[in-house]
């Protein structure tokens, strides 16, 4: 019988626990995080998802033991991305590395944890003047995209352009329109090591995003298609094998 998909979704809980927007409580009672998780627990019925914070304790939430049984992680940060502590940074890196699954939300593009995988700034453009948001769907036989409206329609959004400063994605899902005229590539795949990373931009902490049913179906293909449950969870290392380790099976 399979195992029953195991989530976290990880928000740093700073805006939340600041009250900045002064809004944010009204939008998300529950934290970003908590509305995230809501939308997989209603797509995924049979997953086991989780939820943590900077402030958990022990290591943000994000111990060993949590990742080593956690096979997507999915992240949203933006105010407090240098106060997540280096030896988790390289704990989740260890993971993605070894097969788990991660979704870097929003702001997350410049998360110490996204940038070490990229190699990259990943720097980009943005105003925040609360515009509308086109997400075309430019790759609908990729799984993340299937089911979802073409495109998805979102009515205010912070606005994120071109250039977005990262390598060339595996595969290219989604790219946002803007009122003001500017693109962007919004929803990219990479493999690092054995694992699977998709970054979705729309999901800002001024706007109730993560409510928006489009945008939910995306995160929950998503997370799908990242995780491997079945893979076993190890790095990618050197090996030293000796001549003669393999030998054909006879010819009958």
């Amino acid at each position: 019988m399979t195992r029953a998909l195991r989530i976290l979704v990880w928000n740093e809980g700073v805006h939340e626990s600041l009250n900045e927007p002064a809004h944010i409580g009204e939008i998300y009672p529950d934290g970003m995080h908590g509305a995230i998780a809501d939308g997989l627990r209603e797509l995924l019925p049979g997953a086991e998802i989780s939820t943590a914070t900077l402030a958990s304790t022990p290591e943000h939430g994000l111990t060993e033991e949590v990742l080593a049984s956690t096979d997507v992680l999915l992240w949203w940060g933006h105010m407090a991305h240098g106060e997540v502590d280096d030896a988790v940074v390289e704990r989740v890196h260890r993971h993605v590395l070894g097969g788990m699954g991660l979704l870097v939300l929003h702001s997350g593009h410049f998360s110490k944890i996204f940038i070490k995988l990229l190699g990259t700034s990943c720097s980009l453009a943005w105003r925040n003047d609360g515009e509308r948001e086109l997400v075309w769907n430019v790759k609908p036989s990729h799984p993340i995209s299937e089911g979802v409206a073409n495109p998805i329609i979102i009515p205010e959004q912070e606005m994120y352009g071109e250039l977005f400063d990262i390598p060339d994605p595996d595969d290219l899902v989604f790219i946002s329109s803007f009122a003001g005229g500017e693109v962007f590539r919004s929803g990219v795949t990479f493999t690092r090591g054995k694992g699977r990373i998709f970054y979705f931009s729309p999901g800002d902490q001024e706007y109730p995003v993560y409510h928006h049913a489009e945008v939910r179906k995306v995160l929950a293909n998503g997370v799908k298609w990242a995780a491997q449950p079945g893979l076993e969870r190890r790095e990618p290392g050197v090996s030293n094998l000796q001549a003669g380790w393999y030998e054909p099976a006879p010819v009958v």
